[in-house]
């Protein structure tokens, strides 16, 4: 079994920065592609970026490239998600999954295990 939980959420207003963890925990948990991901209110879930645990790939979507990285620290089993200039269009859910394999089309339905989230709300 695999548990992942999310922290470092919050309000901050229009330009600020916030960086997110995920760390994950369990018996089963073996590595894999970490991704973040983010739903605002009516709208669907959105991929943000993932990496490879193993080292060697990461990938942050256009939308937010240039003021989102994703990072990791191994020996915590815990994957960062650094925001910057932060917009309100960035207010939404923010969730860590995990999957066995990254893939360039970074499609939802690969991650199998998800956190619970955490909330982040840009105000301008």
């Amino acid at each position: 079994q695999v548990q992942l939980v999310e922290s470092g959420g919050g309000s901050v207003q229009a330009g600020g920065s916030l960086r997110l963890s995920c760390v994950a925990s369990g018996s089963a948990y073996r590595g894999g592609c970490m991704g973040w991901f983010r739903q605002a209110p009516g709208k669907e879930r959105e991929g943000v970026a993932q990496l490879n645990t193993a080292g060697g790939f990461t990938r942050v979507v256009k939308s937010v490239l240039g003021r989102f990285s994703i990072s990791q620290e191994n020996a915590k089993n815990t994957v960062f998600l650094t925001m910057a200039n932060l917009k309100s269009e960035d207010t939404a859910m923010y969730y860590c999954a995990l999957a066995r394999h990254c893939s360039v089309q970074f499609v939802l339905a690969d991650f199998e295990t998800w956190g619970q989230g955490t909330q982040v709300t840009v105000s301008s």
